[in-house]
């Protein structure tokens, strides 16, 4: 990682003795992150543990790193309005450089709605590997899924500001994966995933 200077602070980034470029020389592989973003009930975290999983049997370092978990825990202090949800992606981006430094691929599955959030996320990975993967799927199929009843609650009134009902959803225009989970399984979804992976991490 490049040395980073605060303004108006007196930290500085130190680098260590191992580079990230030692660690994936050492593993025999490259590490990234591959971000996976779509409305809520498209299949980002299925397809990222199935991702994950399959990595993991081949002894490759890689971590899911997924909106929910992430919510009770590190950003559970921030809601879903414009600013806070600007402000978990930039948390999440910067614990997933870490994990990139580290010589681990990132599986991060978050619905990152807005293209300008997703830009900036793209620029703070400049220096390493970062695949954008839209998992495409028709709201009303998400909605017919629903598999944490979410679309529900938000039609109640009960979740505020739920993308795809009350807050809008801005579709990836250059993507680097397209997955149609409509049109494809879990099983095709996952393949589609990792043969993209073994192109650019050299598996």
């Amino acid at each position: 990682m490049k040395g980073i200077y605060i303004k108006n602070n007196n930290v500085v980034w130190h680098d260590g003795l191992v580079t990230m470029e030692d660690r994936n020389r050492s593993n025999g592989y490259k590490s990234g992150i591959v971000w996976f973003t779509g409305l809520p009930g498209a299949g980002k975290s299925t397809i990222a543990h199935g991702v994950e999983k399959e990595l993991f049997e081949r002894n490759i370092g890689s971590y899911v790193v997924d909106g929910d978990n992430i919510r009770h825990g590190i950003n559970s202090d921030l809601g879903f309005g414009r600013d806070d949800r600007k402000e978990n992606l930039r948390r999440i981006a910067w614990i997933s450089k870490l994990f990139v430094d580290a010589g681990v691929t990132v599986l991060a599955a978050f619905i990152s709605p807005y293209k300008e959030d997703r830009e900036q996320l793209r620029r703070m990975f400049e220096d390493n590997i970062f695949l954008e993967v839209y998992v495409k799927c028709r709201p009303e199929i998400c909605e017919q899924r629903d598999p944490k009843q979410q679309y529900k609650k938000a039609r109640a009134g009960i979740l505020k500001q739920f993308t795809g009902i009350s807050a809008p959803y801005e579709v990836p225009e250059h993507p680097d994966l397209i997955i149609n989970t409509e049109e494809l399984n879990i099983g095709e979804s996952i393949k589609a995933v990792r043969e993209t992976l073994e192109r650019y991490l050299k598996l």
